[in-house]
């Protein structure tokens, strides 16, 4: 949809990087791009009616960090667009929710510069700005054949913080880390700043691995094969859903970890900064040639065969 109706809208001077990536580059000197993202969080979409005003403000501005993060940029500012309804226009909601802003803004420095208010259905907007050296962002093109696939943290925590919520019987100890991970999910900010130089693709992990590392090798013109047993996974998730957890691994979405491939000149530095916990990241596949644009990502199990696949990750209008 964005394609074939938006992306011809970017050939303006100034404009580095337009629409297709986790941001858009704008050159603002020889030296400097402002790095400009925005994502939109709808009630019962991207999150519960449940929610507190202060849940849904970390939510809402981690998930818009994360593109930074994605970007290899140090974010600076950020606009707020909020579509209240009448019922939550008020002084103690409105209190909650500005307090979750400000102790996520406060972790990253970055200063709330204006927005909108409008009266409707709550709706979150936010656009976060950062910047980055010309030429040193990350993007999604630039994985080439034998690189190496990465992604930080563990996966399925998204998924299973979302079922966490759902479930009668949430509210234990075992679900809080989880409740944590979808509502303020930690934005890779300072690994994607030292990724720069480093990643030869990158992207942030908001859809789905598999939805989202497809997304590098299209616009790498590349394949990658993962396998399914270097997948990172946290015990409490195992534990939640012991049948299903790679599948939340491979399609659930809201990890906002990031996903990135590194060739082979790079590759021992990496290495060497997970060794020493320096990295908090896992080595789960291979960039390979790409033979098929409908199957860009294969699952191999532990005998190396591929796993079938039946989807690709969330679809906003699936």
């Amino acid at each position: 949809m964005i394609a074939k109706h938006f992306s011809g809208l970017t050939g303006q001077g100034g404009v580095a990087l337009g629409i297709g990536d986790d941001a858009a580059l704008i050159n603002t000197s020889p030296n400097q791009q402002l790095v400009v993202a925005s994502d939109t969080l709808v009630e019962g979409v991207h999150f519960p009616s449940t929610a507190s005003g202060k849940q849904i403000a970390t939510r809402a501005l981690c998930v818009n960090l994360s593109d930074m993060a994605a970007m290899g940029a140090q974010p600076r500012w950020f606009t707020l667009a909020l579509t209240l309804p009448k019922k939550k226009a008020n002084s103690l909601w409105l209190a909650d929710f500005s307090a979750g802003i400000a102790e996520i803004a406060q972790q990253f420095d970055i200063a709330l510069v204006g927005g909108d208010t409008t009266s409707g259905p709550l709706t979150v907007s936010i656009t976060m700005l950062g910047e980055a050296p010309a030429g040193k962002s990350l993007q999604r093109a630039g994985a080439g054949v034998g690189d190496t696939v990465f992604v930080t943290g563990t996966l399925g925590d998204g998924a299973a913080g979302l079922k966490s919520i759902s479930s009668i019987n949430s509210i234990n100890s075992d679900s809080e880390r989880l409740l944590h991970r979808f509502y303020a999910p930690r934005p890779q900010v300072e690994i994607g700043l030292r990724l720069r130089g480093i990643a030869s693709a990158c992207i942030d992990i908001s859809d789905g691995l598999i939805a989202d590392l497809g997304h590098i090798c299209q616009s790498s013109g590349v394949a990658a094969s993962i396998y399914q047993e270097q997948l990172p996974v946290a015990a409490d998730v195992k534990k939640l859903a012991p049948d299903h957890f790679i599948n939340w691994a491979l399609f659930g979405g809201d990890d906002y970890q990031l996903c990135f491939t590194v060739g082979a000149d790079k590759l021992a530095t990496v290495e060497q900064w997970i060794s020493r916990a320096e990295l908090d990241a896992s080595k789960i596949g291979i960039i390979q040639a790409s033979s098929d644009s409908n199957n860009l990502v294969t699952v191999l199990d532990q005998d190396n065969n591929p796993i079938a696949i039946n989807k690709q990750g969330y679809d906003h209008f699936g």
